[in-house]
């Protein structure tokens, strides 16, 4: 009697054994096929994976130095056509004159950076950008953040944040400058601007400071009164001279609408490849984009070890480029 209860339990347990190992395989499997997912949907064909989480970038930059967005009026037609996320279907404004709204703001950054936005334009986590549920795009708006009173101008140009207790999503950028990039949210305040007065409002100023033209005329020698031709700064941004691009291959590693975040990868690059490293200019748009590039490289088999060396320093993902 002793030996066959002995042996039930043990049938038991090993029953038992077999289906816990069974559930912990099935759920290694079922986690795999998730992150897979996760990855596929935030992936593009022919780019290269993004995170799976979006976050700040490695590399820092003082935003300080990143000027507002400038109001100017658009000319095109306005996005505003009603869509659906998540089930759920938005209806944008027919304008942004006069809205006013208080709530919590977000950011987003890394897994979106040169991706498209909502209005065709590249995200770029340095940009003074936002994203809005139902405004026209493109609008302006200036958000203030409630805690510090600290305020910036955006353009929006893409749609979201699609959380309910969220209004707007800032670029990093703009989180950063408003003092927010590190806990992640904040209570803001937005009011769309008018291009059309601010362009009114900033002539107006303009005209209020200019300097009375005295009566009085003094008659003074020629060399007294001589001016000076503005000389602006040197270009701290220097772009590489393109008119006499050699033939071979190209890679490019990224590109920014701040020279200062593409100036900063250029000079990581320059660290862990022989092949030059330049910065073209390009404008998208009304955007000015900053692209860092490498070439030209004589052959693929040369593409490919500086793209493995790219990889390795953990600089990003290159890819093969036609120059222009």
């Amino acid at each position: 009697m002793t030996k066959l209860l002995q042996i039930a339990r043990l049938t038991t347990l090993s029953g038992l054994m077999i289906l816990l190992i069974g559930c912990q395989s099935n759920d290694t499997t079922n986690n795999n096929d998730d992150s897979y997912q996760k990855v596929a949907k935030t992936s593009h064909s022919g780019q290269y994976v993004r995170p799976i989480k979006d976050g700040a970038p490695w590399w820092d930059v003082d935003v300080s130095n990143i000027p507002d967005a400038t109001p100017s009026p658009h000319t095109g037609t306005y996005k505003k056509n009603p869509y659906t996320v998540l089930g759920k279907t938005y209806y944008p404004k027919n304008s942004a004159t006069g809205y006013k709204e208080v709530g919590m703001a977000s950011w987003y950054g890394t897994k979106f950076h040169g991706q498209a936005t909502a209005n065709g334009e590249l995200y770029d986590l340095y940009g003074m950008t936002a994203a809005h549920k139902t405004l026209p795009l493109p609008s302006y708006v200036k958000v203030t953040n409630l805690e510090n009173n600290r305020s910036v101008i955006l353009r929006v140009n893409d749609r979201g944040p699609f959380h309910s207790d969220r209004i707007i999503d800032l670029s990093f950028a703009a989180a950063k400058k408003l003092g927010y990039a590190d806990t992640g949210t904040a209570k803001v305040r937005v009011e769309s601007i008018d291009p059309q007065q601010w362009d009114n409002t900033k002539s107006t100023t303009v005209a209020q400071q200019q300097p009375q033209t005295s009566v009085t005329v003094t008659t003074q020698s020629v060399n007294d009164t001589q001016v000076s031709e503005y000389q602006p700064p040197t270009n701290q941004h220097a772009m590489a001279d393109t008119s006499n691009i050699q033939k071979g291959l190209y890679l490019q590693v990224g590109a920014f609408a701040n020279p200062d975040a593409a100036e900063l990868l250029k000079q990581r690059l320059v660290k862990v490849t022989d092949v030059p490293v330049f910065i073209s200019s390009v404008l998208n748009g009304a955007q000015q984009l900053y692209r860092v590039r490498l070439g030209p490289l004589p052959n693929q088999h040369e593409t490919f070890k500086t793209q493995e060396a790219i990889r390795v320093a953990n600089l990003g993902q290159s890819k093969l480029v036609k120059q222009d």
